[in-house]
C-alpha cells in the first residue's frame, strides 16, 4: 500500500454541484488503512477485522455514497453501529477520525514503510522496534547488514527490501494519477472564483504526479487569500506570477495572470520541459517573447486571453495536451500535427462498450457477476445501450485470491450462459495465469469454451530477463490467447516491471494478432504509454478495467487517458466493438492461428 496521507480528507464537496467528491474508495481506503496500522501498533485483532470487514462490504455496495450518507451508513453488513457513526463524521467534516487518531501514533517515516512491497503491517512493526523508522534507514539497514540480522528477513530478503526501498525512496514525492486528479480538484474548488484550469502533469495526463499545477485569471493576492489555510507553505513566489505551496505531500503551483494574458500563462503551463523550450524559441524567432507574464513583442504585451490567441499570433496549431511530451518530439512529430490523429479522433470513454476484464465473487472480487454486469448496464459508456461485461476471474494458479480451478470456471460458465439467456450483457472469459514455462493455466479444451481470454503473470517475477522473455512470448503465441495483461507486471510507485524484452514479446503479440492490455487500474496503467505510442501502428489495444468491484468500473477513465497520450483512435480499441463483433473478433483472431 502507498502511503496516502490525504486519504483522511479526501471526502469534499463539488463546489459547483454541491456533490460529494471522493466516492466510496476513500471510504474503503482509510477503512482498510486503519486497519493495516492497527495491526502495526499491535492492538487486538478483531479490532482490524471489523474494519476490514466494513472495508469488504462497502466495496461489495453499488449504492452511491450520497444515499449512504444520507441513511448514516445504517444497515450495511460488518458495518457497526461505532464505524458507522464514524463514517457518517468523515462524510461531514473530511476527517475519519480513527485513523487520525492511530496515524498521530505512528512517526511519519514510518507510515512511508508502507510504500514498499513485500512489507505488511508485522514487518513494518518489526522493523519500528528494530529502529528502521523510515525509507532511508531501510536502505541503509539493508546495505550495513542489519536487515539480514533481523528475525524472520535473511540476506535474500535484503537484497530484495534493498530494491525496493531504493524504488520507493525515488517515487515519494509523486502521487498516483486518480490522487493527483482528486487533490487538482480540491484546489480547483478553493479556486472557483478564478477561472481555475488545470496545467503541467495534471492537464496532460501522466500516470503519476509530482506537482499539482494550476493556471487562474486574477493576482498573487487573490490566489493566497483563496488557498490561506487550506495549502501549506503557502507563498507568492518573487518576479514569477506564481504561487506555491504543498497540498498532501505534493508540491502546489498556482500560475496566475490577467485575463488579456490567460492564453500565454496556459500555453507556457501547458506542456512538457522540450515543447515549452520550442514554443518559446518559436516566438523568439519572431521577435517575440513568451513567458508566464504574457506574450510581448517588445514591451507590448500581446492581447492572448486564449491559448489559441497565443498560438496563433505564433503561427503553431493546436496540439492536443497529451501530445505535448518529450517523447512525442522524439519521434520528430514537431510542434504541429503532422502523423497524429486529431483530438477529435482520439479515444474517449464514450467509444467504450465493452468493460472487460473484471473480478467477481467467485475469486477476489467484492461483487457478484450480476451486480458487475449490472453496473456495466448503468454506466452505458457508449450511450448506445450495447454495454457489456467481460468475466475475467482468476485461474487456479492463483490460490492466493481464491483461483478457479477447472470444475469451478466450468460452474461458473455455467451461470454467465445462464445469465445471459436472462439477459445480462455478458461474455465469459477468465484472467488465465502465465506458468513458468509459459504455458496457460487451463487446458486448451477449456479455455476454447471461453468467449475471450486475458492472460496475465503473477507469479516469477524474479525470473532472469531471458527465461521471463520466452515465457511470455510463448504465452502471446499461444493459439487461445485474446489479450496479454498487463505486460510488465509493474505496480506504479510500488514496483518497476520484471526484467524482460519488451520489444520481442509484444512483435510476438503483431505476428500472432494479440491484443496488448493497457490496464487501467491507476496502480498498474500498463503497458505504459510511451510504449504503445511507439507500437500504436503495428497493435490493437483493450482499455480493460481490471475491476474488483463495480465502482472499479469507472477506472477506466484512466485507461482512456494512457491511450490517448498513446495518439490512440477508437479503431485500435478492440473493446469499442459491440459484443457481437467482439466474439466475431475473438473467432477470427483464433482461426487465423495454426
Amino acid at each position: 500500500m502507498a502511503e496516502l496521507k490525504g486519504e483522511t480528507r479526501a471526502v469534499e464537496l463539488d463546489p459547483d454541484t454541491g456533490e460529494l467528491m471522493g466516492g466510496r474508495k476513500a471510504l474503503v481506503s482509510a477503512l482498510k488503512r486503519t486497519a493495516d496500522l492497527l495491526e502495526v501498533l499491535g492492538e487486538e485483532g478483531f479490532r482490524a477485522n471489523a474494519y476490514r470487514g466494513a472495508a469488504r462490504s462497502l466495496e461489495a455496495l453499488t449504492t452511491e455514497l450520497p444515499e449512504l450518507a444520507a441513511r448514516e451508513f445504517k444497515g450495511i453488513g460488518k458495518v457497526g453501529p461505532g464505524i458507522a457513526a464514524d463514517l457518517t463524521k468523515y462524510v461531514q467534516s473530511g476527517t475519519f477520525e480513527p485513523l487520525a487518531e492511530i496515524e498521530a501514533q505512528i512517526p511519519p517515516g514510518v507510515l512511508t514503510l508502507f510504500r514498499v512491497r513485500g512489507l505488511g503491517p508485522k514487518k513494518i512493526r518489526a522493523l519500528w522496534d528494530a529502529g528502521v523508522v523510515s525509507l532511508q534507514t531501510l536502505w541503509e539497514a539493508a546495505h550495513d547488514g542489519r536487515l539480514a540480522g533481523l528475525k524472520g528477513f535473511g540476506a535474500k530478503s535484503a537484497a530484495t527490501l534493498s530494491d525496493a526501498a531504493e524504488f520507493a525512496l525515488a517515487s515519494q514525492e509523486r502521487q498516483f494519477m486518480n490522487v493527483g486528479q482528486s487533490l487538482g480538484a480540491r484546489l480547483s474548488g478553493w479556486l472557483a472564483e478564478l477561472e481555475p484550469r488545470p496545467a503541467g502533469e495534471l492537464r496532460r495526463g501522466l500516470d503519476t504526479v509530482g506537482t499539482l499545477r494550476l493556471t487562474v485569471t486574477g493576482t498573487a493576492q487573490q490566489a493566497t487569500a483563496a488557498l490561506d489555510g487550506k495549502v501549506g507553505n503557502l507563498e507568492a513566489v518573487q518576479d514569477k506570477p506564481l504561487v506555491t505551496g504543498h497540498l498532501e505531500g505534493l508540491a502546489v503551483e498556482v500560475g496566475y495572470a490577467p485575463a488579456e494574458a490567460r492564453g500565454a500563462i496556459d500555453l507556457t503551463f501547458g506542456g512538457g520541459p522540450e515543447y515549452r523550450n520550442r514554443v518559446r524559441a518559436r516566438a523568439t524567432e519572431l521577435g517575440m517573447n513568451l513567458s508566464g507574464r504574457g506574450l510581448k513583442r517588445g514591451t507590448e504585451r500581446l492581447n492572448t486571453s486564449t491559448e489559441l490567441d497565443a498560438l496563433r499570433e505564433l503561427g503553431l496549431e493546436y496540439i492536443p495536451p497529451e501530445y505535448r511530451e518529450n517523447e512525442h518530439l522524439a519521434l520528430g512529430l514537431g510542434l504541429n500535427m503532422t502523423g497524429l490523429p486529431a483530438e477529435g479522433d482520439l479515444i474517449t470513454v464514450q467509444h467504450l462498450r465493452g468493460l472487460l476484464h473484471t473480478h467477481s465473487t467467485w475469486s477476489d472480487g467484492a461483487a457478484s457477476i450480476a451486480e458487475m454486469a449490472k453496473e456495466a448496464g448503468r454506466l452505458n459508456f457508449a450511450g448506445d445501450g450495447q454495454s457489456y461485461l467481460g468475466t475475467g476471474d482468476h485461474s487456479g494458479a492463483a490460490h492466493y485470491a481464491n483461483g478457479l480451478d477447472a470444475t469451478r470456471l466450468r460452474q461458473q460458465l455455467k451461470e454467465v450462459r445462464e445469465l445471459q439467456r436472462a439477459g445480462l450483457p455478458l461474455i465469459a472469459g477468465a484472467e488465465v495465469d502465465i506458468l513458468d514455462d509459459g504455458s496457460l493455466d487451463y487446458p486448451d479444451e477449456l479455455l476454447a469454451e471461453l468467449d475471450y481470454v486475458v492472460a496475465s503473470v503473477h507469479s516469477g517475477f524474479t525470473f532472469d530477463r531471458a527465461r521471463q522473455t520466452e515465457r511470455l512470448i510463448r504465452a502471446a503465441s499461444h493459439p487461445l490467447i485474446t489479450i496479454l495483461g498487463h505486460p510488465t507486471g509493474r505496480l506504479l510507485l510500488r514496483r518497476p516491471g520484471y526484467p524482460l524484452d519488451l520489444e520481442a514479446v509484444l512483435a510476438a503479440c503483431e505476428a500472432n494478432g494479440t491484443v496488448v492490455e493497457i490496464n487501467a487500474s491507476p496502480y498498474r496503467l500498463d503497458v505504459d504509454w510511451r510504449i504503445a505510442l511507439r507500437w500504436r501502428d503495428r497493435l490493437t489495444f483493450a482499455v480493460n478495467t481490471d475491476a474488483h468491484s463495480p465502482g472499479g468500473l469507472q477506472d477506466v477513465g484512466s485507461g482512456v487517458t494512457v491511450a490517448r497520450k498513446a495518439a490512440l483512435t477508437s479503431a485500435q480499441i478492440v473493446n469499442t466493438l459491440t459484443r457481437a463483433e467482439m466474439l466475431e473478433f475473438v473467432k477470427t483472431q483464433r482461426a487465423g492461428r495454426p
